[in-house]
């Protein structure tokens, strides 16, 4: 089965070319969603059958390669159209193309069902969620750099397009500009960064580029560090993390189908896959890793307390992504490679699931995203509620029963025990949970619980959700809860057949720290602070809501509570340090000498048109006239000059 390799990125792809081929015929929705979902339906199938082949008749090395053509050749230039399967890539389709069928199928009712979606904007919405799943896939099968960057390339115009779906509304062109804008920064860095690999160990493809690497180039050389700085430039921007994350907040703009997509299991998590991907690289920069572990806890940390004062659902759980990539990060930066795909897989289930809830709740709503407008909402949507609540509870990683509480738990006790980790790193972390724990349900308690509000009563009874978007639901609630059982800690069985599976292609930490009884201790430190989490949005969003009041009223309340919401001031800062000056010098720019010559161009063509345009009078004995005296000029001319 591994020669169907191609057909998994094709298939969306070409679902992608048939939407777009057939947007003048305006075929129904019913055509529209069977080639959108279908595709990626078949996708996943084809992934489930290569996956299954490669689990049991491994290729050699683990690693299995299938080359079509040779794409550019100039000199020892040679990149090719070329994708390779080893368990970090399989792990990454599987997860693009499975989690990915869901959210189409959702998408199917959902655009269905909103009121701003017109016929020929359905057609749109699926051409553009298929190619965007195409160019993930591509991102993630690409056997050399180039053709990774150009799947990277990819998913970065379909973000624009997707956030900026509903585009009659300025804001979400808006939106759309920015999240392309600041993401261009990292790509940039990681261009550069190619280039550098380029010219100094002479090929981009990647096993090869990493022997040469770990080759040639000592631990902690310059160019080492240099090349993977640049492309942890790339990664930031991507996957939304400091200085580089203003972006994500604002692509909530785009349908809800497509946050899900963008922030479960394709785009934001296209920073995590290049650092894995590139690890030899990483190993060989440990200044650079520690620059990575940094970034992902203050990531995580700055992100949580964002989400902690928020009104929309929909942003709330988007600084939670930018809050759970942050621990992805962490994880990459102590070294901790398995912890970090782990935790990448149950995260794209949960968050998947979330946001699909949160766009039953919106959608039932008639668009509405203020939390403090739900309530009441566990008896009007059940299904919703319980699988909601599953998500939530695996994000604030309830001990035992959650898949987050598995992945989570692993990369604390990695960054512990890490050789690169430390205390002060996996402090970061431990207080981040208790925070994901406290905004996760606070979100709960003020969209299912208490008394419903103006929304709700208004549009009471809610009309329940089809059986597309139930269906996603409780698969994705179902692995948020057993998910996490492929990896447990020795404390509660030892099963490790994720990390042996991901150990064929990512090498396993250096331990500097194993001690049973430590991890068992804060493994209950960790658990206690998550339920002590739960425990206070209990008391502050729920039975004393009036506290919380209280607390936003005082005069550090308020700073804190508005200086949090806009983000840390981040977006402030960056226009007046990068976008400002800019905006000055280009004003100072537009009237130098050098734009002199060329309007001086411009005035001189003109005044010779109007010259011209003159002798245009519609007098035809005068163009008779014009005509024989240019013919005895011209036959003058030659007796001349013969």
């Amino acid at each position: 089965m591994l020669p169907l390799l191609w057909l998994i990125p094709t298939l969306p792809l070409a679902g992608f070319v048939a939407l777009t081929l057939l947007s003048g015929a305006r075929p129904s929705r019913r055509t529209i969603a069977l080639i959108g979902v279908g595709s990626i339906g078949l996708s996943a199938l084809v992934t489930l059958l290569v996956g299954s082949s490669f689990l049991l008749a491994p290729p050699p090395d683990h690693a299995y390669t299938q080359t079509f053509w040779t794409w550019i050749g100039v000199g020892d230039f040679q990149p090719q159209i070329a994708f390779s399967l080893d368990a970090l890539s399989l792990l990454m389709t599987a997860v693009v193309t499975f989690v990915g069928f869901l959210i189409h199928l959702y998408s199917a009712e959902f655009m269905a069902d909103s009121s701003m979606t017109d016929d020929n904007g359905y057609g749109r919405f699926f051409a553009y969620m298929n190619l965007f799943v195409g160019m993930m896939l591509i991102l993630v099968l690409a056997d050399n750099l180039l053709l990774l960057y150009l799947g990277w390339e990819g998913v970065g115009l379909c973000s624009f397009l997707l956030i900026g779906f509903w585009y009659h509304d300025p804001q979400n062109g808006r939106a759309a500009r920015k999240a392309f804008i600041v993401t261009r920064i990292g790509d940039t860095a990681m261009a550069i960064g190619l280039f550098l690999l380029f010219d100094n160990l002479g090929t981009l493809q990647i096993q090869p580029l990493m022997q040469r690497a770990a080759q040639q180039w000592p631990v902690g050389s310059t160019l080492a560090v240099a090349a993977a700085a640049l492309l942890l430039g790339g990664a930031v921007g991507k996957s939304a993390q400091l200085p580089l994350q203003i972006w994500l907040p604002d692509a909530m703009a785009g349908p809800t189908p497509v946050s899900a997509l963008l922030h479960a299991a394709t785009m934001v998590t296209a920073g995590v896959y290049l650092i894995a991907r590139t690890h030899v690289l990483f190993s060989l920069a440990p200044a650079v890793m520690l620059v990575v572990a940094v970034i992902g806890a203050l990531t995580l940390l700055l992100a949580g307390f964002s989400a902690l004062v928020q009104e929309d659902i929909k942003r709330v759980l988007a600084y939670s992504t930018m809050s759970q990539v942050g621990y992805m990060f962490l994880a990459l930066g102590v070294g901790a490679w398995s912890a970090a795909m782990f935790h990448f897989m149950t995260h794209a289930f949960f968050k998947a699931l979330l946001f699909l809830g949160a766009g039953v709740i919106i959608s039932r709503l008639h668009h509405e995203h203020s939390m403090f407008k739900m309530g009441g909402l566990r008896r009007e949507l059940p299904l919703t509620f319980w699988t909601f609540l599953i998500g939530a509870a695996s994000l604030s990683a309830l001990p035992l029963v959650t898949a987050g509480f598995y992945s989570k738990d692993k990369i604390l006790w990695d960054t512990w025990s890490s050789a690169q980790g430390g205390p002060w790193l996996w402090a970061a972390g431990l207080f981040g949970a208790l925070l994901t724990a406290i905004y996760t349900f606070r979100m709960v308690f003020l969209t299912f619980f208490g008394e419903p509000q103006a929304m709700v009563r208004e549009h009471a009874p809610l009309p329940q959700p089809g059986w597309r978007m139930s269906l996603p639901l409780v698969v994705l609630a179902a692995l948020s809860v057993v998910g996490g059982l492929v990896e447990t800690p020795d404390t509660l069985g030892g099963i490790n057949l994720f990390s042996r599976f991901i150990g064929t292609t990512l090498p396993p930490r250096q331990t500097a720290v194993s001690n049973p009884t430590t991890e068992l201790i804060f493994q209950l430190l960790a658990s206690a602070l998550a339920l002590g989490g739960v425990y206070v949005a209990y008391l502050f969003f729920l039975r004393r809501r009036e506290w919380a009041a209280q607390v936003r009223e005082t005069a550090v309340g308020r700073s804190l509570h508005h200086f949090w919401r806009v983000g840390w001031g981040f977006d402030w800062l960056d226009n007046e340090l990068i976008v400002r000056p800019i905006v000055r010098l280009a004003r100072l720019d537009k009237n130098d000498v050098i734009d002199s010559f060329y309007d001086g161009l411009a005035q001189a063509n003109l005044w010779l048109f109007r010259r011209l345009n003159g002798t245009e009078n519609g007098q035809v004995r005068r163009y008779a006239a014009a005509i024989a005296l240019g013919a005895i000029v011209m036959t003058t001319l030659v007796v001349i000059l013969l």
